[in-house]
This record gives structure tokens, sequence and C-alpha cells, in this order.
């Protein structure tokens, strides 16, 4: 098979290559050159040196990733993985660093933060994923549950239990065959992130002989770890809201040897270093970094007794196992059955989620998946104390599954994964998909955006109940009462009734907060700050704050007639959507729309419990920063009738036609065909020199242009090519070969459209040239071998330049490596002439079997452009 890249009506990237190692190499090369920035921001982040080119506004996050340890837990991980899924892992991050610096050239971020380029650790796949959820069990919930606790008293532990999650979350649904018009079953969803610029998902097809599988990938991470369809099996999670990670409240004191921690058995060591966190226009920050036997302290507190140190320390499953689970992205590619999935899924660690799956033989899976430590409950709600034993962990927890009889549902509530939480989503959205799926037997894939676009929003009655028995009313306060209590519900952009019920929310929201100012000012890292602010809890638990009766004091029913009187007296109301509108996050505060583009509406229907999920913080404003990260419906019995969307584009690039395309879609609650048109990406490149002519680079063709490299590459002037004595069949199958590989291309040259030269380029990395120089990041290893012809004055040194632009400026390699045989002296001579600086000699293994002394010959960017100045 050979290695290709197509791309289909929306720029989604369907990826070809002749094994799984080319093939994932190949997926990096594609996340470097769509989502350069994006995947390098991500591989800052987990290395906690994001703030020298951010700023200030970061250096709290590299604090906390420093802290806690996130990189040297991702090398950890990736030194436990068996050889085989390591150097899968391995080829990925190859793809990538050959491609980054090509990928970076078209992302505009990199020159507006003068973000330099490195090479990427072989784990950084693993410590990305890190970065991504170790903030996604929500483990600073505790802290903000100690502090409630400690201002209101222990019975106020858990009243602001939101039963929603603040940070992520996601809708599935399983359809099966008895349910469907086809007889197959349907696998649905989106899974709720703050909708980011680039988007957190990358839509994309990987195909090689042993696999064909299309779905949602994490740009930085190797394979589709979350949702997949691989022809006869598909499979999708969401959030399972297992609690797995706890905080202990540590006792620290110095001594001559070090630092010593106080542990259930006594004093026990600690091990503990400095690190210099360097920040952008700014002062570099100098931090400690001290893990005990719990784990590693991420938040220092204040002095105790005795002069010793009140810390927190954070012990997170990776850190404890050694292990992340990447294993099983590597197996669900190959995967064709239910049983194939779930049996990949046992090795699965974090983040604990609930997967659905369906395979066409009629399989099904509803189960959980990760890893959970046993112990008190107590650890799930609060900072505990590092020297009780009974905090300790004992063991792991047992995954609970489920039989599937009928369709089933995931939506983050309470369910399956119960005895693995404390806190989970209200049932709101669960009980609505629930009750549509059940709803009919007739279900196709072209009903699914039915049910991702219902706005029906079932918290909607806890507020409009206070409404119903209000006294001494205004007449306009009256009349809006009338109006919401016959309102059906339905959170739509275009419903001037929602934008009154959420301003009503609103108003009762602030008027609430107003009575927990003693909660405000909690003593915490920077980083846990915006998990400590009363307005964001009253918020999200304003159906329990509603119905407890743990605030004597308040009087509910008053602050919701005051609510209402604020709004009626302010109405009419905007429809919803012109509030409630999409807002993009984006590390740079970057716009969606390029400079002369035309922007889209971006009103939004839904609210944060409908089904369609686009929340926004209903105290304090109705912008919408987190919603669908994808929609996706797969077809059991037709992949090819399977949909997507996402809510920008595929390129991660502002200005790129495929930025946002799908944006317009993705607001409607539209999808999109996942097997839309579907052309290869066009490699040739033209460019017209003075004096000199169009010099025309086409990707070669080993059927078509046999001929031409057969008796170009056999002649007595390539002897030094060591392929004079290969047969036609044996040339054959060596390009046949370099045409199946994503690290090879071979390309015909032409000027004025006759064939003047064969240009063949490699990654060094996967070529035996490599090992003989010290390879840089994105160095492209280049042939060049000129056909027989008549002599002409400047031909080499002017078809140098052209291939030398095509190498910097189309593919984006910051530097040309060439290793002509010693004895070449004529090419050597040439590339010096052209710019070139020489480098070592050494010895190279040839496409015959022999070996060849290589004369090491470098050309850069920047030399480039200086000798064309």
């Amino acid at each position: 098979m050979n290695a290709r890249v197509f791309r289909d009506t929306y720029g989604v990237p369907h990826l070809q290559a002749g094994d799984p190692l080319a093939l994932v190499y190949l997926q990096g090369v594609n996340a470097a050159r769509d989502r350069a920035w994006q995947i390098e921001l991500e591989r800052r982040r987990y290395l906690g040196t994001s703030a020298a080119f951010l700023g200030a506004e970061a250096t709290g996050w590299d604090v906390f990733a420093r802290q806690a340890r996130l990189a040297d837990t991702a090398q950890r991980c990736f030194e436990s993985l068996d050889d085989e899924t390591r150097e899968w892992v391995t080829a990925y991050v190859e793809g990538v660093n050959h491609a980054l610096p090509g990928g970076a050239l078209r992302a505009p971020e990199f020159a507006q933060t003068g973000l330099t380029l490195q090479k990427w650790e072989p784990w950084a796949p693993l410590g990305i994923w890190l970065a991504v959820h170790i903030l996604f069990a929500g483990f600073p919930s505790k802290l903000w549950r100690t502090h409630v606790a400690q201002r209101l008293g222990e019975a106020s532990l858990e009243l602001f239990s939101s039963e929603g999650p603040h940070g992520a979350g996601s809708n599935g649904w399983l359809i099966p065959g008895s349910h469907t018009a086809s007889g197959q079953a349907i696998v649905a969803g989106d899974p709720h992130r703050y909708i980011e610029s680039p988007g957190v998902y990358q839509q994309i097809r990987l195909t090689c002989p042993e696999y064909d599988v299309l779905g949602l990938a994490v740009p930085g991470i190797p394979g589709l770890a979350h949702f997949g369809h691989t022809g006869s099996v598909a499979w999708s999670i969401t959030n399972a809201m297992a609690d797995y990670q706890d905080l202990y409240a540590e006792q620290l004191r110095r001594t001559e040897s070090g630092v010593e921690a106080l542990g259930p058995t006594g004093w026990e060591p600690a091990s503990h270093h400095t690190e210099v966190v360097e920040v952008a226009d700014a002062d570099p920050v100098e931090i400690e970094v001290i893990e005990t036997e719990r784990g590693p302290v991420i938040m220092p507190d204040a002095e105790g007794a005795g002069g010793m140190e009140r810390v927190t320390s954070l012990r997170y499953p990776p850190r404890v196992t050694g292990r992340l689970g990447f294993e099983v992205m590597r197996r669900l590619l190959g995967a064709t059955t239910v049983r194939d999935v779930d049996s990949a899924f046992e090795n699965w660690v974090e983040p604990v989620n609930v997967v659905l799956a369906a395979d066409t033989a009629g399989g099904l899976l509803h189960r959980t998946a990760g890893v959970v430590p046993r112990r008190a409950r107590e650890n799930r709600l609060r900072v505990v104390p590092a020297w009780e034993a009974e905090h300790a962990w004992d063991g792991w927890h047992e995954m609970p599954r489920a039989d599937v009889d009928g369709p089933a549902v995931m939506a983050n509530a309470r369910g399956l994964a119960t005895p693995l939480g404390v806190e989970f989503a209200a049932p709101h959205r669960a009980d609505r998909i629930r009750e549509l799926v059940e709803a009919r037997d007739d279900w196709t894939l072209d009903d699914m955006p039915s049910i991702h676009r219902d706005t029906y929003l079932g918290s909607a009655g806890s507020v409009l109940d206070l409404l119903t028995d209000l006294e001494d009313l205004s007449t306009q306060a009256v009349a809006l009462r009338a109006e919401l209590l016959a309102w059906d519900r339905h959170m739509d952009a275009t419903s001037t009734t929602a934008s009154s019920y959420a301003a009503v929310r609103k108003a009762l929201v602030s008027r609430l907060t107003d009575h927990f100012t003693m909660l405000e000012n909690a003593d915490v890292a920077e980083i846990f700050i915006p998990w400590m602010d009363p307005l964001t809890h009253v918020s999200y638990a304003l159906e329990n704050l509603l119905a407890t009766d743990l605030i004597p004091h308040v009087n509910i029913q008053w602050l919701a007639r005051e609510a209402l009187e604020e709004v009626a007296a302010n109405s009419p109301r905007p429809p919803w959507g012109e509030t409630h509108q999409l807002t993009p996050l984006h590390a740079l505060r970057g716009a969606v729309f390029a400079p002369g583009e035309q922007p889209y509406d971006l009103s939004l229907s839904g609210d944060h419990h409908c089904v369609m999920s686009t929340s926004s913080l209903p105290g304090l404003t109705d912008v919408c920063i987190r919603a669908s990260a994808a929609r996706y419906a797969w077809d059991l019995a037709d992949r090819s009738a399977s949909r997507w969307v996402v809510p920008l584009g595929a390129s991660g690039v502002l200005g790129d036609p495929h930025h946002h395309d799908q944006l317009p879609s993705w607001l409607r609650g539209s999808l999109v065909p996942v097997d839309g048109a579907v052309v290869r990406e066009d490699r040739t490149y033209s460019v017209a020199v003075d004096g000199f002519g169009t010099v025309r680079i086409e990707e070669a063709d080993p059927s078509r242009d046999l001929d031409l490299i057969y008796e170009w590459v056999t002649a007595e002037r390539a002897a030094f090519w060591g392929m004079g004595a290969l047969s036609r069949d044996e040339i054959a199958a060596t390009y046949q070969f370099l045409d199946s590989v994503p690290t090879h291309h071979v390309y015909v040259v032409r000027l004025d459209d006759v064939p003047v030269a064969l240009l063949q380029t490699y990654d060094p990395q996967a070529d035996p040239a490599g090992s003989a120089y010290d390879v840089a990041a994105g160095d492209l290893g280049v042939h060049l071998l000129i056909a027989p012809g008549e002599t002409r004055s400047g031909f080499t040194r002017q078809l140098v330049d052209a291939l030398a632009q095509f190498v910097f400026e189309e593919l984006g390699n910051p530097r040309i490596v060439v290793e002509p045989d010693v004895r070449n002296t004529r090419a050597i001579d040439r590339f010096r002439r052209s710019g070139f600086t020489l480098g070592p000699e050494a010895k190279i293994t040839q496409p015959d079997g022999s070996t060849k002394t290589a004369q090491f010959a470098f050309l850069t960017r920047a030399q480039a452009l200086g000798r064309a100045g």
C-alpha cells in the first residue's frame, strides 16, 4: 500500500501507509502539519515551560506541572510500555519531529510569541495526555470542600454538590439493532469540553493492511483513544466522573540531610530539588519540587506548630503505577469485535471512562474502564491527613460493567460508575436522552441530530417552581411569570422566553452568592483559584441549594421575587442566542476569523443541562465556552453513512480554508459525512526562475515513471547511487517500497516540462544515513540525480536554488542534508558552491548492501536566504 494523504471536502486527513509503524509516523507528520502550534503548546505545558513564551499568566500552570512531576511521570510510563507500543509511540514522535518545522511556518502563533522549536522526547505524547487530563477528575474540588467545611462547619461539607461536571462531560448513547430501521446498532454522542481553537479533537482516518479505522484523535497523541469505527466495531466513551486522585495534608520538617514528611509510621525521607520557571518579560521563578511517600507536593501552605511546614500532596494512579494505558490505543485500532474492544480497555488507566461499543455481529458493550483506588470515603471528599493510616490506598476497584438488553445511555450521571465516584452530573441529560431513544424502534443515522440538538432544559423546574407561589408582584412580574410558566422549557437561540428564564436564574444566583461572602479569598495555589469561586459553585449547585435545609438564614422565596422583579423591569429581553454565543478559547486570545473573512453568527441554542449542552456561567455571563467538542454518529450497518462534526475545522491554522468550515453545521447541531469526496494531496510544486524557466517538482509514480527512473539510476554517470547492478524488477521493487513509506519521497523534476532530474527526499531518522551523523529535528535528507543532457552555464546552481526553495518554503524543513560518496568530488564541489557547509565523513549502507564513505554537507534556510540576498 502506498503512503498517501487524502483529504475530503472538509480537509479531514485520510492517511494510508504500508504498515502500522509507517501509518503512525504519517499520523505524527499530519498532526505537525495541521496542528503545529497546538501540539507544541501542549508539549510545553506538560514540561512546565509555557510561561517562557506565554508570559506571567501561564506561571501558575508551569509551577503546578513541575511540582506534580508530569514530565517525570510521562517518562516513567513510557519506559514501562511493552516494546511494540513503545516503538509505535516513538514512530509517531519521529513523524512529529520531521514535520513540525514546516507546520510551525504555517502557524502565526510561533512568530507572534517568538517560540522556537525543540526536538520532542519519545514520551512527549504521554506527557501531553497527562497535562490534558490531570485536572479532569476534579481533585481541586476537594480543596473547595475542605474550605467550605472550615468556614461553614462540617455539616456543610457537601452543601455545594452540583451533581454536574465543571470542566468536562459528555453524552453518549447506544441504540441496538432492535431499535433501528437497519437492524444494526448505532453508537452516537458528543464529548463536552472547553471549546478551544484549535479544537481538542481531530477527525481522521487511518488505513494500512492491518486495519482501517476512522474516528476522533487528540492532536499530539497517536491512534484513536476515545471514539472510533473500524467497520465491524465502533466504540465511544464518556467521563465516568470517578474519583481516583487524592489530596493529603502533609507535615514536613527540614533536617541536615534533606526533607522528611510525617507518615503513618513516623517521619519518612522525601525527595526534593529546585527548578526554575522562566517567564517572558518577567523575572524567573525558582520553585522547590518535593515528593513524599504519598506523592508530589503541589501546594505549600503555611508554617505549622514547632516550625513544621504544612503542605498538600497529590496522589494519582499514573504516578503510583507507572502506567497510562497507551497500549490500549494501539490495540483498539485492530479491533474487529466488541470482545476486542472490551479486552483492550482492560489495560486502560487514565482518565476513568464509561465505554459503549457495538459490532456488526450483534455484540454490545457497556462498561467502565480505568484505575480507581480503594480507600476511605473521606479521601474522596476532602484533603486528608497523610499521617493517618486509614487514608492509605488499599488495592483497586473492580471496574463495573452492565448487560445491554436495550438502548444504553451515558451522560456523566449516576449509574454504572456510581461505586467509583462522589459527585456526578445531574440526571437531566441522561434522562432526556433515554426518553428520546426509547420512544421509537426505527432510528436511522439521519435522525441522530434530532437528539444531539435537543434543547429541553430539565433543570428549569427548580427555578420555575419557586415562582409559582410568589405574592405582591408588580404587573410586569406577573406577566413575566405567566410567560415563564407557560414556556416549553426549550433553550432555543430564537426564544426570548428562554432568555428571560436565563436572566431570572442569573439574578437569583447573584443574590444567593451574596450570602456566601465568607467563602471568598481561599488560600490556595494560583492554579486552583478558579475552583474556589463561590459564584461558580452556587451556579452549578443551584438545584441543591434551592432544596437544602442547611441554609435556613437565606429566604429563597424573597430572593426569587427580587430576581423576577429585576428581569421584569428590564423586559423585553432579546433572543437567547443574542447573549448566548460561542467564544472559543485560544492561548493568545486569537480570533476565530482571519482579517477580511466574513464572520459567522455565533448564536447558540442549548444550556448546561440540555442534551445540546452549551454551558455558560449562569450567575456571571451567558457567553458559552464549553460545549460539544465534537459530535459523532457511528453506523454499524454502513460505516460510510456515519457522520461527525467539530466546532471549527480540520486545520488549526488561522486563514486556512478548513480552519472553521464546519462551524455553521456545528452551530445548527448538524453532522457532516465521514466519507465525503476524498482527493489525494497534491505534491506538485512549480516555481518560475528568471532567465532559467519554470521548474516543476512532481511526485513520481513508480509505474508511470519506471522507464525514466531505470534509465537514469543505472546510467554510468549515476555510479555513486549504487544501483547500477540492479535489474529493472529490483529497481521497480525499490521505488515501489519508497512509495509505500511516509518517510521517503521521490520526485521527477522538470524544466519547462522536460525531465531534467530525479529528487529523492528522506527523513534521516528512518534512513541508514541518520545513524551516521547528529540528526536535528526537521532535517530533510536529499539525493539529487541530474539527467544527462546538454551542458548549460549555471544550470546546476539555479536548479539547486529552486529545489532548496521547494524544501524550505513548500515543505518547511529547516535544513537540507546531503551525503555524496567522498569519491564523488564533482557532486561535493557542486554542493559547496551552492552554499552547503561540509560536515563529517561517515560510512553508510547502500541499497545494494555495499557501504560507501559519505561526505555529509548541510544547507540551512538562513544560509539559503543569505545566499539569495
